[in-house]
């Protein structure tokens, strides 16, 4: 079974917007009170969790007609993003340790798209 490059889009797509969500849930976790009306009420958190459905949706296109032992990893791509928006949003410093994680996850997932070639 080869992967066709629109389910490779697709789960990039995905992961793109997984990144994003996380960024807003982080934003509204620094605002939240511990009730639900809090919770409700905080459109980060809101458009967080929409942006993780929309990212789901996106996935599933992605995984239907593709290999998942190729397309799953690659959803491991938001962490680069994340490590992004971290950096750009809320300040966070990337460190050595974050540079060395980044590369086992780039360096893995060529790996696997290999895989099938060799």
């Amino acid at each position: 079974m080869t992967t066709p490059l629109s389910s490779i889009g697709y789960v990039l797509a995905a992961s793109f917007i997984g990144s994003f969500g996380a960024a807003f849930l982080k934003g509204g976790a620094e605002r939240l009170e511990l009730n639900l009306a809090s919770l409700l009420s905080n459109w980060r958190i809101v458009v967080g969790v929409g942006l993780f459905l929309l990212s789901s949706v996106f996935f599933v296109l992605g995984i239907r007609e593709g290999e998942l032992t190729l397309l799953y990893p690659m959803a491991a791509l938001s962490y680069p993003w994340a490590i992004l928006w971290s950096r750009l949003f809320f300040g966070e410093p990337i460190t050595r340790n974050k540079i060395i994680g980044l590369i086992l996850i780039l360096g893995g997932i060529a790996l696997l798209g290999f895989g099938n070639r060799v």
